[in-house]
């Protein structure tokens, strides 16, 4: 198979006395911002190299059409497609969501509380979608109004993340003359329903500045309320649990403030809660106990939570205190009871804490030893001892549960249905530690039949991510299991860069340490293949974005572990990225990565792991690297330049295949949902047939 070449045109660049030679990076066009919002403008070559490899990539799943029609039946007959949410009562009405066989998009629907109306759908998806007439429908927010009388709601119709704000009266269908453009997506609703506050996106894709709109006014005379002057920060805004106050929320990655003031304020004056501190993160919560709950990690790694009387921000009080290698996690109220969330050695527990008496317990809902606990609200009213809470594993799916805070008593009242069938008996889920390069131990989560046999003979994928403090949650995925039920185990490597261990275990994979993250996948698969949960080549890398750099800079380091890797929109050109301030995460990811720009330490230090940077002459294993010309978040240059480069370099006969969407798509992927399941069973079938498993 012939594959097609992208011209080479050497730039050399000199950062802090080194010169970087690059032959694509022209690929890098000015304006390529631009291209997010119009694809015509992407450059001619460019297009012709994506068309092409688009074709050879058509050409390669030739022969598995009728396998990835099997894996779209079978993932698509493990969702139960008629199904309905539990309802959440409201004032007036209940609220739930619904979704049909013949839809691609839910529905929100809402039903007067003492049932004299009928039913109503006041958001129907799939009829937006046909409104617009678009490929793409990225949903962003709706919500209604206090009154119960709007519907405010966000599209995105490219994938790029620019999202329009439309509103609608609910009983008349009438859409509102103004519509906010180039916006986050987000809508915060005033009480009294005259007017919201929502976040614009500047010229970078950033969202700086808070704006408050009024109803049946241009929207060129919103009025600014917030300018976030520092170009690294972003902003957003929301509402306290005692809908009390507005609270605006500024951040990077390390450091955030808020402002707040009140919903009956006029003249709005944001008030600074507590200024910023670097490398300080905060959020405030303002309850009916005359309190302000401050949630920080102040003289805490992994944070507490502190309350102050609301007439006195001076003197705090301490109310959970910090808990050594323990996370403490966010929380919700009931009048008299605090929901929180805590998680140590990556396993996540819920707590129901006593407001007046300051007494907790944790609310045990199953058995299993590793799942993910979660809980919720199920009505405004919070009068009430009666809460939501919810369990699932990776080998047990979803249930909801009513459960009494105070007598304890619980009632399933919703099961994850698996049309196809599931019994969880049939598998296993367990916790491994792997020991990395510096004695670290890193957890590693599975899920495999009872069946398999511990005889180094079995594929594997292994999946990571690695960065922004993100934990990859141990939950449950029915699609899974088509992989799984054909004997493929899968993993879970939970290295550092990710917040699944703590603060600590997110720092140790930054600057100048990110390899970490990458000798600690290392160190997982050559334990698993130590305990004979798989062998030397008999893994698959699974990850995405910054997931994608993790695997792109682990194929440089380790390439004979693997029998193939799915690199989806990876994020590895990371040089190249956080040297143009101009995009539109990159200075806020200084934080995180370094400015290269003004360390040379921090520009080695990139320069010495980035996979793009790094690519030499060595065998890769098989490859499926995706992308798309919408993508705001890792650019499109990046996959096809790390492609281009790889093919020029690798000694190795094997296929490196690169997918960009040139339709509408979201760095998540397609919307709707049988093109994501379409797109994930081709993503299964690429892992089947590098496995050498037909059927």
């Amino acid at each position: 198979m012939k594959l097609p070449q992208l011209r080479k045109q050497r730039t050399n660049k000199n950062y802090h006395g080194i010169t970087i030679n690059d032959d694509y990076a022209w690929v890098d066009q000015q304006d390529i911002l631009e291209v997010l919002k119009d694809s015509s403008k992407l450059l001619p070559e460019v297009k012709k190299y994506v068309e092409e490899n688009n074709n050879i990539t058509e050409q390669y799943f030739a022969d598995s059409k009728n396998l990835q029609k099997k894996l779209f039946d079978e993932i698509k007959s493990k969702i139960k497609l008629d199904d309905t949410s539990l309802k959440f009562k409201d004032k007036r009405y209940f609220y739930w969501t619904k979704t049909t066989a013949e839809g691609n998009y839910g529905k929100k629907l809402r039903q007067l509380i003492d049932g004299s109306n009928p039913e109503e759908v006041i958001f129907d998806g799939d009829v937006e979608k046909e409104k617009h007439g678009s490929e793409y429908f990225g949903l962003g927010k709706v919500d209604v109004s206090y009154n119960d009388n709007l519907l405010s709601y966000s599209l995105d119709l490219l994938g790029s993340e620019y999202y329009t704000i439309y509103i609608r009266d609910i009983a008349t269908n009438k859409i509102f003359d103004e519509k906010i453009e180039n916006t986050s997506g987000s809508v915060t609703w005033s009480l009294d329903d005259k007017n919201f506050f929502y976040s614009k996106l500047d010229e970078f894709h950033r969202a700086r500045k808070i704006y408050k709109h009024i109803l049946n006014t241009p929207v060129e005379n919103d009025k600014l309320i917030y300018e976030e002057k520092d170009e690294t920060f972003t902003c957003g805004i929301g509402i306290t649990s005692d809908e009390k106050f507005f609270v605006i929320s500024t951040s990077d990655h390390i450091t955030t403030e808020n402002h707040f003031f009140s919903v009956d304020e006029k003249e709005i004056k944001p008030k600074l809660f507590l200024a910023r501190e670097k490398k300080i993160r905060y959020s405030i919560d303002s309850w009916k106990d005359g309190y302000f709950y401050l949630h920080t990690n102040k003289n805490a790694e992994d944070h507490k939570i502190l309350r102050c009387k609301k007439d006195n921000l001076n003197e705090f009080e301490e109310y959970i205190p910090a808990k050594k290698e323990t996370i403490i996690g966010s929380f919700d109220f009931l009048d008299n009871h605090m929901i929180r969330g805590e998680s140590s050695d990556a396993i996540p527990k819920l707590y129901i804490r006593d407001l007046k008496t300051n007494k907790e317990e944790e609310i045990k809902i199953s058995s299993e030893q590793v799942g993910s606990p979660g809980a919720s609200l199920m009505q405004r009213d919070t009068n009430t001892t009666r809460i939501r809470v919810a369990w699932e594993s990776m080998a047990t799916q979803g249930k909801i549960y009513e459960y009494d805070v105070l007598t304890k008593e619980k009632k399933l009242v919703k099961e994850v249905e698996i049309p196809s069938g599931h019994d969880p008996d049939k598998y296993v889920v367990e916790r491994l530690k792997a020991k990395s390069h510096d004695g670290r131990m890193i957890p590693i989560t599975l899920v495999r039949r009872k069946d398999i046999k511990l005889d180094g003979k079995s594929k594997m994928v292994l999946y990571a991510y690695g960065a922004y403090k993100h934990s990859v949650g141990v939950s449950f995925s029915s699609s899974r299991f088509c992989l799984v039920d054909r004997g493929i185990t899968f993993a879970i490597a939970h290295v550092r860069g990710g917040g699944e261990m703590g603060e600590h275990w997110h720092k140790e994979a930054l600057f100048e340490r990110k390899k970490n993250s990458f000798l600690d996948y290392i160190a997982v698969a050559n334990h698993l293949i130590e305990q004979k949960y798989t062998y030397k080549s008999g893994i698959c890398f699974l990850g995405g974005s910054a997931g994608g750099l993790t695997g792109t800079a682990v194929a440089n380091m380790a390439p004979e572990l693997f029998f193939s890797m799915l690199l989806l929109v990876p994020f590895c050109d990371p040089l190249t990225t956080m040297l143009n301030e101009k995009l539109p995460l990159t200075p806020s990811e200084w934080e995180l990565w370094g400015n290269p720009i003004k360390s040379k330490k921090y520009f080695e230090s990139i320069l010495s792991y980035s996979p793009y940077n790094n690519l030499r002459r060595t065998s890769y294993p098989p490859m499926l690297v995706t992308t798309s010309l919408f993508d705001s978040r890792v650019l499109y240059s990046e996959p096809i330049k790390y492609v281009a480069k790889l093919r020029e370099l690798k000694s190795d006969k094997n296929l490196q295949l690169l997918k960009c969407k040139m339709k509408a798509a979201s760095h998540g992927g397609p919307s709707g949902r049988d093109n994501s399941i379409k797109e994930l069973a081709e993503e299964f079938s690429f892992i089947l047939k590098t496995a050498g498993i037909k059927n």
